[in-house]
């Protein structure tokens, strides 16, 4: 590939996730990847809920998460929402989201962003090595795992997998979407969790507040 080629190519970042609902951990992961690896575009894949899924008590609904989303980067310009995963039978398979976005844009790059806490079990995913083969993986790292062993970690599956696993420099928030419905639901504020946005959204629609 010639220089040309390789100017011509698009690099994207890819952020899946439940995003239920999403918070600033996410999108600090995403600017990170964005800066760190030069990325033309960060994508948040909201993963889809099965049928018999798509009413959980205490749980944002599919169209609530995508709108979430959407309202949380909307004044980012290199951030963007994709549906890919939104799919009537639930969740997908990375590895298939993977190869599908390759076959719909040969001309870019992907890099799949993930925390080590994914890195730990990635081998038991579905198809890993499919996955490693589709992408370069980006990681960041989380208070629960000391540095020596993070980077010990990354090591062995780039041995395991015989591809890229990237170490991502960012600030390390311990925040999970599991905390903050539960601060919700205990009447705490989640002010400055999540962007004025989409805390403005889920107060006026009282996701994640217990019914009477």
């Amino acid at each position: 590939m010639n220089n040309s080629q390789q100017e011509q190519r698009k690099k994207i970042g890819l952020m899946g996730g439940t995003f239920d609902p999403i918070h600033i951990g996410h999108l600090i992961l995403g600017e990170a990847a964005w800066r760190q690896f030069g990325l033309d575009e960060v994508w948040f894949l909201p993963a889809g809920n099965p049928p018999h899924k798509q009413n959980r008590a205490g749980r944002a609904s599919d169209r609530e998460r995508v709108e979430m989303v959407r309202l949380a980067i909307q004044s980012n310009p290199h951030f963007v929402l994709s549906l890919i995963e939104m799919n009537k039978d639930g969740y997908s398979y990375t590895y298939r989201t993977l190869e599908r976005l390759h076959g719909q844009y040969p001309d870019a790059d992907w890099f799949f962003i993930m925390g080590a806490d994914s890195l730990t079990d990635f081998d038991t995913w579905r198809e890993p090595q499919r996955i490693a083969d589709a992408c370069r993986i980006v990681v960041a790292t989380r208070n629960q795992m000391e540095p020596a062993s993070f980077r010990t970690l990354l090591a062995k599956r780039r041995e395991e997998f015989h591809h890229d696993f990237l170490e991502l420099d960012t600030p390390n928030l311990d925040i999970s979407s599991k905390h903050l419905r539960e601060m919700i639901r205990s009447g705490e504020s989640i002010r400055y969790y999540t962007p004025d946005t989409v805390l403005n959204y889920i107060r006026q629609n009282r996701i994640y507040e217990l019914q009477e």
